[in-house]
C-alpha cells in the first residue's frame, strides 16, 4: 500500500501510517454514528464526524507544508481535533449510544503516532 522511494520517506500523506489509522477511523465514526438517534443528526453526529474529518484532513495538509513550523501547526490541528473526538466519544458511552472501547483505543493509537511523527519533525536537521 506504501509508495515510498528509495530513502524510505513517505512521498504522499497516504503513505503516511498515522494518516491511513485516522481515515480508518473517519469511516468507524461514520458507521458508528449512523447507529445515534435520529435527534442527534445535528448535534452529536454532525460534530464527532466533523472533528474526526479534520485528524486526518490536517494531517494531509500539514504534509505539504514546507516549513517544520508549519507542518508541526497542522498536525497539531489533527491533536486537537483527536482530543475532541476523545470527548465526544465519552459523551456517545455516557449516553449509551454505543460501546466505543475500540474507538478510544484507535484514537490512543493514532495520538501516539502523531506525536511521534511530531518529535520526528522537531528533530530534522533543516
Amino acid at each position: 500500500m506504501s509508495s515510498q522511494g528509495k530513502s524510505g520517506s513517505a512521498q504522499s500523506f497516504r503513505d503516511l501510517l498515522v494518516w491511513q489509522k485516522a481515515h480508518e477511523f473517519v469511516l468507524t465514526v461514520y458507521k458508528m454514528t449512523e447507529q445515534f438517534p435520529e435527534s442527534e443528526k445535528y448535534g452529536l453526529t454532525s460534530q464527532i464526524r466533523r472533528s474526526a474529518i479534520s485528524i486526518p484532513a490536517n494531517i494531509a495538509e500539514g504534509f505539504k507544508k514546507q516549513g517544520k513550523l508549519d507542518k508541526i501547526r497542522f498536525y497539531n490541528i489533527s491533536q486537537g481535533s483527536l482530543e475532541e473526538c476523545k470527548y465526544y466519544l465519552i459523551l456517545a458511552h455516557d449516553l449509551q449510544y454505543f460501546d466505543t472501547t475500540e474507538s478510544k483505543e484507535a484514537l490512543d493509537e493514532i495520538g501516539r503516532l502523531l506525536s511521534g511523527l511530531i518529535r520526528s519533525i522537531r528533530h530534522r536537521t533543516p
